[in-house]
């Protein structure tokens, strides 16, 4: 079950607000837990034990590593914390990387079996949101949680349960224990949500296909290279952009504050500033749970230097068992320790450079991240720069450019905030005129579900494309 599909918007949903409306409040984190268990268990129920074994496993952990600081017990805490992050990462290590590990070996000569281990949606997001609280126990940052449904609700929450954002446990907490659905957030959630859901069905959906067309026809010529990168560049944006939208209004239905995963990434006029507007919460945890831990900035060049390609090669191998995710995660590293060192100043200076430079690197990207083989990865950024023999244009890209031109454009303007005029103008109907600022938004959630709708209907399901990670 999924955000866009039919089931989820006038079955599932429907029936958990009205249950979360009529359930007393001391029983509210039960409801959601049971109901996660039940969005979890739709799609994939034979990893439903996995699900309750990180839960229960981070509970204990959470609670000995506790027990153990306060009996001033810290060197056999950190022990404990060793054990309970091996465990999490174990998990997560077996389900996502033993067929890809035992494939490698295979290749160089050696009698390995592969296991085929189908991947359980969403482990690499609860796997870090259950490795968050135990850490921020052991640092003391949050009391340990002695309720182990508020736990569960925490770490299964449905909202953000299979494609992030990753939510950290002490920005939760507080809402765990005490929060409140007001006429406003829900209004608000309803309204955020439809954008999300506008996103991704009117725009990924569509722009889906002329990046598949474009890579079913083999090599490209250049203006059909740079077209099927920015198409799917454009597709991933709104595809997961769409579904943290999602993820956000849907928490604030029941009374819970996400902090926002997306600032307008293709507006950044550098990498570095790229990297601080997209997918947020995953930046800031390797940020703060192996970047600053490993050193970070606070030690001599070298050592900081292999902190930040450690990080960004890690990054990469979080989003896949794969080669090209290994040289994606490389390639960004590489950038960012050039900016570091010497590209940062000029890119500051001269803004407009710099957003020209980032979106052709970020194009590239995109280019690595869409093959799983790296080898024809890195032959479509090559027919980019002309250097693999291609034309640089054929009937066909401009057939394709003519057909796509209009969602392309509505794309590229959405990758921006509103006009100031715009914005300004809904800021004033919203403080001086409420019932008309909530009559319009109650009107634009209409449309754009009934768009949806329509859509889904026409044109079928499409997954989520970061439901592989």
């Amino acid at each position: 079950m999924v955000f866009s599909s039919l089931v989820f918007l006038y079955r599932f949903l429907p029936a958990v607000l009205l249950l979360s409306f009529l359930c007393p409040k001391k029983h509210q984190n039960a409801l959601l837990l049971a109901a996660s268990l039940f969005f979890y268990a739709w799609g994939e129920p034979v990893y439903l034990p996995l699900m309750a074994a990180t839960i229960g496993l981070c509970y204990l952990q959470g609670r000995w590593v506790a027990a153990l600081l306060h009996r001033g017990r810290a060197r056999a805490a950190k022990w404990v914390l060793g054990a309970s992050v091996g465990c999490e990462l174990a998990l997560l290590l077996v389900f996502k990387y033993a067929a890809w590990a035992a494939s490698l070996l295979r290749g160089a000569g050696l009698p390995v079996a592969v296991p085929h281990l189908a991947l359980p949606i969403g482990i690499s997001f609860y796997t870090f949101q259950a490795l968050s609280y135990v850490v921020d126990v052991y640092r003391r940052q949050v009391p340990a949680q002695q309720n182990i449904v508020d736990l569960g609700a925490y770490i299964a929450l449905f909202p953000q349960l299979i494609a992030g954002p990753i939510v950290r446990y002490r920005d939760i907490a507080p809402q765990l224990k005490h929060r409140t659905v007001t006429a406003a957030g829900l209004s608000g959630g309803c309204w955020r949500f439809c954008v999300g859901l506008g996103k991704k069905v009117l725009l990924a959906n569509s722009l889906g296909p002329l990046f598949g067309r474009l890579s079913a026809a083999g090599a490209p010529t250049v203006l059909g290279g740079w077209l099927g990168a920015v198409a799917f560049g454009l597709q991933l944006y709104f595809d997961f952009s769409g579904y943290s939208d999602m993820a956000i209004g849907l928490g604030a239905m029941f009374g819970f504050t996400f902090a926002e995963n997306f600032r307008h990434p293709y507006l950044a006029t550098s990498i570095t500033q790229f990297w601080r507007r997209w997918h947020i919460s995953l930046g800031s945890w390797f940020r703060d749970y192996l970047y600053i831990p490993l050193g970070g900035s606070r030690c001599r060049r070298a050592c900081w230097l292999l902190n930040i390609a450690a990080v960004w090669l890690l990054t990469g191998l979080w989003h896949g068992a794969s080669l090209n995710f290994l040289v994606w995660g490389g390639y960004f590293g590489l950038l960012l320790i050039l900016e570091k060192l010497l590209l940062l100043p000029l890119l500051q200076r001269r803004p407009a450079l710099g957003h020209i430079y980032t979106l052709a690197a970020v194009a590239v990207s995109w280019a690595l991240f869409a093959f799983d083989d790296i080898g024809r990865g890195l032959h479509w950024v090559a027919a980019m720069f002309g250097l693999s023999g291609s034309a640089l244009a054929v009937s066909a890209d401009w057939y394709y450019l003519t057909q796509y031109g209009a969602v392309l454009l509505l794309a590229l303007l959405c990758c921006a905030p509103p006009p100031r005029p715009l914005a300004c103008w809904w800021a004033r109907l919203r403080r001086c005129r409420p019932v008309g600022a909530g009559a319009l938004q109650g009107v634009g959630c209409v449309a754009l579900l009934l768009l949806g709708t329509a859509y889904l209907v026409g044109a079928g399901y499409n997954p989520f494309l970061y439901f592989r990670f």
